[in-house]
């Protein structure tokens, strides 16, 4: 998150737009890996925003790397998501209205093991049938949106 830190020391906590990706990545059972967030103790989806340059795909591909260890041999985009109810308060008090670009992973590669940034604690694999606990607000919305719970 070079490019949003680099913002915020300017900006401070007031609300940004942030542009980003979330990556749904789903094993051969159907359930979906979620992290557990170093910030606020719950789970989400791998993602986050945009490097200047970069476009949505590659911010997925580097997120997933980079909070899972794992690759994808390609991105099949599900949705846009926009507006006033993608509104974010991080617990340190950064505020943001996202654009998010909800992409699956297709033809994962590697172990969800390894966790290469300090955003995650763990990783796991969680079935959409039944409730998930601790899951953060912000992704629920997510993945209600998208029509996965």
């Amino acid at each position: 998150m070079g490019y949003i830190k680099d913002l915020r020391k300017i900006l401070g906590t007031q609300p940004i737009i942030m542009t980003g990706s979330a990556v749904l990545v789903f094993n051969t059972e159907g359930h979906l890996l979620l992290q557990k967030r170093s910030d606020s103790l719950d789970w989400g989806t791998i993602g986050g925003s945009l490097e200047l340059g970069e476009s949505l795909e590659e911010a997925a591909a580097r997120e997933l790397y980079e909070e899972a260890g794992l690759t994808a041999r390609s991105f099949r985009l599900i949705t846009v998501l926009s507006g006033g109810d993608l509104y974010y308060k991080y617990p340190h008090g950064d505020e943001t209205y996202s654009v998010i670009a909800v992409y699956e992973a297709i033809g994962v590669e590697g172990t969800p093991t390894t966790i290469h940034d300090d955003e995650g604690l763990e990783l796991a694999y969680f079935s959409l049938k039944e409730p998930i606990p601790n899951l953060n607000p912000f992704n629920e919305l997510v993945l209600r949106k998208t029509g996965y719970l």
